[in-house]
């Protein structure tokens, strides 16, 4: 049962809570492609003080990146948002709330990630890194996409990504100029396979835009086993099956020399 003092903690939680959320929007665009929206995130965190919170997909292709920050902010950010994404031909529709009620947010995919962004602040660096995004109807072109930029250039697989409507994303990670090669690569297999449906090469993400995808676990530097020569590994198993004699039964004079 909640004790007195649990309750009061809980209070003066909720009560930070709406001070933090005071004179900030939720902002939100909606594309038709997962690259796309990549695209569009992270033309919005570059182009106004605002924090990425994540991205919903509700099937059919439809994803959505949430956005929040100082109500001016996310304004200007939504603007960048939907300019690219219409560039890109996907906008599906955008929206900027104002001072959103804290209940808000049982809708949205932000709980974990707003109370990060609220006790920290910080803003995310640039990556020397680029991301590259290949976006295909249909799981064999995506394949043999990723076959063929892994064999075009120096680049890492890290992943991929299904929203619905047969569309999945294959998203690598190395040097600007390897992604590039590597994306237009794949761009041409997937086309020669099946259905190329997106694309996009991104330089210098934010690392929190990094965080919203599902890439770090290829980056993590694993402990290498020590490679140890052969020549090694037959003596130690030569000394493993030596049998020693047994001390106790040797004779004592033996023993004292």
């Amino acid at each position: 049962m909640e004790t007195s003092n649990q309750r009061a903690i809980s209070t003066v939680q909720a009560a930070r809570r709406r001070d933090n959320l005071k004179d900030t929007a939720l902002g939100m665009v909606s594309t038709l492609s997962f690259p796309a929206i990549v695209g569009t995130a992270d033309m919005m965190l570059k182009s106004a003080g605002v924090h990425l919170v994540g991205y919903e997909k509700i099937g059919g292709g439809h994803c959505t990146a949430i956005i929040r920050g100082g109500i001016a902010d996310v304004r200007l950010a939504v603007e960048a948002g939907v300019q690219t994404a219409e560039q890109f031909g996907q906008l599906v529709s955008s929206l900027v709330i104002p001072r959103p009620y804290p209940n808000l947010d049982i809708v949205l995919p932000i709980t974990t990630t707003l109370s990060k962004i609220m006790e920290d602040g910080s803003y995310s660096r640039l990556s020397n890194q680029a991301v590259g995004l290949v976006e295909t109807r249909g799981f064999p072109a995506m394949v043999g996409a990723c076959d063929a930029m892994l064999k075009s250039a120096d680049v890492h697989l890290a992943a991929y990504e299904k929203i619905g409507a047969g569309l999945c994303t294959a998203i690598i990670r190395g040097s600007v100029a390897n992604v590039a090669v590597a994306v237009e690569a794949g761009m041409y297999e997937a086309e020669r396979i099946g259905e190329l449906n997106a694309v996009m090469v991104i330089p210098r993400p934010l690392d929190e835009l990094e965080q919203t995808l599902p890439l770090a676990s290829c980056w993590i530097e694993k402990r290498q086993p020590i490679n140890i020569p052969v020549n090694i590994r037959e003596q130690v198993a030569e000394l493993e099956t030596l049998e020693l004699p047994d001390l106790a039964q040797l004779p004592v004079k033996v023993l004292e020399e």
